[in-house]
């Protein structure tokens, strides 16, 4: 079988919550060595959120899934000389302590870099390593107010709303790990630049890029975004429809050619052919009177009905998901999406689906090999592998409380 991609590739995580171990997962699903840091005794808090049972909760099994997890005290002189052998080790660091934290341990980039030149650094942030906000305690849903995104989110007479997922996080772990492969990939290119090498994200800077033409309609039209409900501005028709089973469907029927094949299927041919509906402007001034149409529509067919009925003439369409018709959706199972891994659970081992591995890659596949790790369940074989510590020297860490 074809190695995974990043097979050979070790990763230190100084990381906790979800940025960071996010941005590590991504390296762990395509074959990379990444070894977690954790505290000794409680280890990363992800453990405890949202645990409904056992010790550690499914949202740290998913997000630590692939790992080995390590326990190091970083505030320990011998903790923090540990963790500058085990870099020595390393091609990426990533961490997401606030600015100036790993400086204030003696393990910043410059350390880093003087036990291993190579050494690729990932510093996630709520804003970033430089700026007059940068020693801010920053957590996701404050950056995705900074960021513009809370502002838009929800109905126009109600306050914002927070994305019911951790979009700033796990955007700054994409954005990390992007980031440390193209400096690893200009490494083996022979070009890497002068200095340590650092990959420095911000997590609002994480939700602004996402958050496409806000400030250029703001220059060029004097326009300010406003909540519109879930909608996205200019974008019509498109949005959520109740259907007669109390389901609902998503429609995206905004293009001119699905526009055409949409107003069509739901029977409203004097819509489909109006020349004053031919472009994306005159749709959106005639917003409500479209979705009204179309509310008509999905009001009379169930979810499913209406999912087939508007894919058959090619609008794009679906339906609206909960947990368990995703778990129960043929399309997930088809591309794999839904990986059974034994968990253990208040001292059973049960089997629990956990997401699959995007992006899929023929030939050079991810996978799912393990939930995530026990605290500390690889501290000895970490430290007696790659640096080399005796039975009795790792004893006597323990007993010493260093890891």
């Amino acid at each position: 079988m074809t190695d995974a991609p990043l097979t050979g590739i070790r990763v230190l995580e100084l990381g906790n919550f979800i940025a960071a171990p996010f941005a590590t997962r991504l390296f762990a699903d395509f074959g990379a060595e990444v070894i977690k840091i954790e505290r000794p005794g409680t280890g990363d808090e992800l453990r405890g959120w949202r645990r409904a049972r056992g010790d550690t909760s499914m949202m740290f099994h998913t997000i630590a899934r692939n790992k080995k997890s390590a326990t190091v005290d970083l505030r320990s002189d011998e903790g923090r000389e540990l963790v500058l052998d085990l870099v020595r080790h390393c091609d990426v660091v990533v961490e997401n302590f606030r600015p100036g934290t790993l400086e204030r341990w003696g393990i910043g980039p410059e350390e880093l870099t003087k036990v291993n030149p190579a050494v690729v650094l990932v510093r996630i942030s709520g804003y970033g390593q430089t700026g007059p906000y940068r020693d801010r305690a920053g957590f996701g849903g404050v950056a995705e107010a900074f960021g513009g995104l809370r502002h838009v989110t929800g109905h126009p007479d109600r306050p914002p709303v927070r994305p019911a997922a951790p979009i700033a996080d796990s955007a700054a772990g994409l954005y990390g790990a992007v980031g440390a492969l193209m400096l690893l990939l200009a490494r083996a290119r022979g070009r890497p630049h002068e200095g340590p090498q650092v990959v420095d994200v911000a997590l609002y800077e994480s939700v602004f890029m996402m958050m496409e033409s806000l400030i250029p309609d703001l220059d060029a039209y004097g326009t300010v975004r406003e909540r519109t409900a879930g909608n996205l501005p200019g974008v019509v028709p498109s949005g959520v429809y109740p259907c007669a089973d109390d389901g609902s469907v998503m429609i995206a029927g905004n293009s001119h050619g699905a526009f055409t094949r949409l107003m069509s299927a739901i029977g409203r041919e004097d819509l489909a052919g109006d020349p004053g509906l031919a472009d994306g402007d005159s749709r959106y001034a005639r917003e409500t009177e479209l979705d009204g149409a179309i509310t008509a529509w999905t009001s009379r067919h169930t979810a499913t009905e209406a999912v087939r009925i508007l894919g058959e003439a090619g609008v794009p369409c679906g339906p609206v998901h909960d947990a368990r018709a995703i778990a129960a959706d043929e399309q997930y199972r088809a591309r794999d999406m839904l990986r059974p891994i034994k968990v253990s659970i208040e001292g059973e081992a049960e089997e629990i689906r956990f997401p699959g591995v995007v992006p899929r890659i023929p030939g050079a596949p991810g996978d799912v090999r393990s939930a995530g790790p026990a605290i500390g369940e690889h501290t000895d074989q970490v430290l007696g592998e790659l640096l080399g510590l005796s039975a009795t020297q790792l004893a006597e860490y323990h007993a010493r409380k260093v890891v």
